[in-house]
C-alpha cells in the first residue's frame, strides 16, 4: 500500500513538471517570434527556458531519480530511458549554443544588432555545424520530453489515480 506521503509528493511533481511544458513552449515562441536575437530577448527567453528545466530537473534529481532502482519495471525503466535521452539531447544542443553564443558575443551582435551580418559568417567556419547541433538537440530533447511526461503521467495515473 501506498503512503499518503508519497502520493501528495507524486502530484506535486507531476504538477511541477506539467508547468514546464508551457513555460518551454513560450521561451521558444519568444526566440521564433523575435526579428531581432538581441541580448533582452536572450535573457527574456532564458527566463523561461531555465525556470522550466528547473520545473523538470528538481523534481527528477530530488524524488524520481532516488527512487528509481525501488520501483524498476517496464514503465520506470522506460521512463527513465525517455528522460535520460532527452537530457542527453539538452546537451548535445548546448555544445552548439556555447560557440554560437561566444561568436555572437565577440561581434558584439547581442548589443549592436545587424541584419546584414549572418550567423554562418561569424565565429569559426563550422557554423552552420553548431547551428545545427542546436536544433537537433533542441527538438530532440522535446519529442523525448513529451514521450517522457506521457510516460510519467501515464505511472502517475495507474499508481496513484487507479
Amino acid at each position: 500500500m501506498l503512503g499518503l506521503a508519497d502520493a501528495v509528493i507524486a502530484t506535486l511533481v507531476a504538477a511541477s513538471v506539467s508547468l514546464s511544458f508551457p513555460l518551454f513552449l513560450y521561451g521558444a515562441w519568444i526566440m521564433l517570434d523575435a526579428d531581432r536575437v538581441t541580448w533582452s530577448v536572450l535573457v527574456y527567453h532564458l527566463k523561461f527556458i531555465l525556470t522550466g528545466l528547473a520545473l523538470t530537473t528538481v523534481p527528477l534529481v530530488g524524488w524520481m531519480a532516488p527512487r528509481l532502482f525501488e520501483q524498476l519495471n517496464g514503465f520506470a525503466a522506460l521512463h527513465a530511458f525517455l528522460g535520460l535521452q532527452a537530457y542527453a539531447l539538452l546537451a548535445f544542443g548546448g555544445t552548439g549554443i556555447v560557440r554560437i553564443f561566444r561568436a555572437k558575443r565577440r561581434h558584439d551582435l547581442y548589443h549592436d544588432y545587424d541584419e546584414e551580418v549572418l550567423l554562418d559568417e561569424i565565429g569559426d567556419e563550422n557554423m552552420r555545424f553548431w547551428r545545427r547541433r542546436l536544433r537537433i538537440g533542441v527538438f530532440g530533447y522535446t519529442v523525448f520530453w513529451v514521450l517522457a511526461y506521457l510516460v510519467g503521467m501515464a505511472r502517475y495515473v495507474t499508481k496513484y489515480l487507479l
